[in-house]
């Protein structure tokens, strides 16, 4: 029996704005019970530049979840308490391990609920983190959005996350429309595939666009030292003070310390689905192709930090894209009909777009993250005195100085992963022509036999990646670290 294709309602994925609620994110919860939490929300960045945070938390009364009935309600209360607990881990003069109960037993309860860990996810920070300015404006414009919290008050951080939330929005009718494009498959309608393809394709570039307004509001140097510290998590943060993780303290004493992977990119789950529909296979990072191993996107042998990050997804997503791949044909379909041309170049643009998001993407990994990592060793080499008077920076305690590696918020090796990732792209392209270009990668303007490669970056045999685009050339090393993870 052929498995039916998923319904967007029984995942909580909206037609309209896919991952992203159906409904504006609550900026209040609408129970006066929870006004000692909404008051420390309305005053958030003034508690931690005063450096009254963890006194106010520590003081704070433990409160009940029973009163929260909507999902709206669940997921406002899970955002500000994931904000509260990483501002009380990071944002004193060195980090601290152990969340009270205040924060910690409401927390947790609101991750079960949601099925998430109790970390700063991508969900609390960016999903439900948002509303439009104005009513009745559309709210797939970054012109027209704004944040519900921040940990600094910045427009940088506003920005950065509104970036995601864009994106997200201007997805959103995607997926229902590749969905049809599977049901279309199966009824051998290659009129309409195509017709879904082109759109896919030509909605990708427009994402890559949106992508690289990063620049516009976001500076590197505040989203490095600034932002980037209080998005970390437990996992990898032996250097940065949290060699055991964070202990989550929910008064019976038996709680043990957890490490979870702080918020990032990959946890975004129309990142995957776009994977998924156009059939890109992902293995671990460093693994090469096998030409006899048959492997499904991120099933089976593919396992690795993409599909650990499903983890930190909601579960109803989650199971939104376990149920995708399991109807995914898209690939096979065209590959079996790969005399119709227009339905091979539509497929294939389709890659070329989504690889030449994660080119973009790249380069703004390394402005952000390897090019400021490289000033802050700088600058502490040149003035030890000074950078020992200051207090402990939390974005270069990240970096293991003995291997000159970053440990970024996702706790991956952020540029192998990227660049293999973005490779992996090009290679599910069907067209031979189009396989070859895809996949010989960044490198010289022509090749041997003729065909012209994609030069966004050039790869050198030391490892050195030398970034050429939209924000200039510069240099960065094969290290870890982390924006954002696609």
């Amino acid at each position: 029996m052929i498995e039916p294709l998923p319904r967007l309602a029984d995942y909580d994925v909206s037609p309209e704005n896919g991952f992203l609620p159906s409904e504006i994110p609550l900026d209040i919860l609408p129970d006066a019970y929870y006004q000692p939490w909404e008051t420390i929300a309305r005053n958030f960045q003034s508690l931690i530049l005063s450096k009254r945070l963890r006194r106010i938390i520590d003081t704070l009364p433990v409160l009940d979840t029973d009163l929260l009935l909507a999902e709206s309600e669940w997921r406002r209360a899970y955002s500000i308490l994931a904000f509260f607990a990483h501002a009380y881990i990071w944002g004193g003069d060195s980090p601290t391990d152990i969340v009270p109960p205040s924060i910690s037993i409401p927390f947790l309860q609101t991750c079960k609920h949601l099925e998430l860990p109790p970390v700063a996810t991508y969900a609390g920070v960016c999903l439900w983190n948002w509303r439009p300015m104005f009513d009745g404006e559309p709210t797939d414009t970054l012109e027209n959005l704004t944040t519900h919290m921040t940990f600094t008050g910045s427009l940088d951080e506003s920005w950065f996350y509104l970036i995601s939330v864009a994106i997200e929005a201007r997805a959103g009718p995607l997926i229902p429309m590749m969905i049809e494009a599977i049901g279309a498959a199966r009824k051998g309608d290659s009129a309409k595939v195509t017709e879904c393809l082109r759109f896919f394709a030509e909605r990708i570039d427009e994402l890559g666009s949106v992508l690289e307004r990063m620049y516009e509001s976001c500076d590197p140097h505040v989203f490095y030292h600034r932002i980037r510290p209080f998005l970390a998590g437990g996992k990898n943060m032996g250097d940065a003070g949290l060699p055991n993780g964070v202990l989550f303290d929910d008064g019976t004493g038996e709680q043990e310390y957890v490490q979870f992977s702080g918020g990032s990119n990959a946890q975004s789950s129309v990142i995957q689905f776009f994977d998924i529909v156009l059939g890109v296979e992902h293995r671990p990072t460093g693994e090469k192709t096998s030409g006899s191993e048959s492997r499904t996107a991120y099933g089976g042998a593919s396992h690795g930090f993409l599909v650990e990050m499903r983890k930190y997804m909601p579960g109803a997503h989650r199971r939104f894209l376990e149920h995708a791949e399991r109807v995914a044909n898209l690939r096979e379909y065209v590959s079996e009909h790969r005399h119709d041309r227009a339905l091979v170049i539509s497929f294939d643009a389709c890659l070329a777009m989504l690889r030449t998001l994660r080119d973009k993407h790249i380069q703004m990994v390394s402005r952000y993250i390897i090019v400021k990592s490289r000033e802050s060793r700088s600058s502490r080499s040149l003035s030890p005195k000074a950078a020992s008077a200051q207090r402990v920076n939390i974005a270069n305690s990240l970096q293991r100085e003995n291997s000159k590696k970053l440990r970024g918020t996702g706790g991956t090796a952020l540029i192998p992963f990227l660049k293999q990732a973005r490779d992996e792209t090009g290679e599910r392209a069907i067209d031979p022509w189009a396989k070859r270009l895809l996949n010989n990668g960044p490198g010289g303007p022509v090749l041997r036999d003729g065909v012209a490669r994609l030069n966004k970056m050039n790869e050198h045999v030391d490892g050195v990646v030398e970034i050429v685009g939209l924000a200039g050339t510069w240099s960065v090393d094969d290290s870890e670290g982390g924006i954002c993870h696609w």
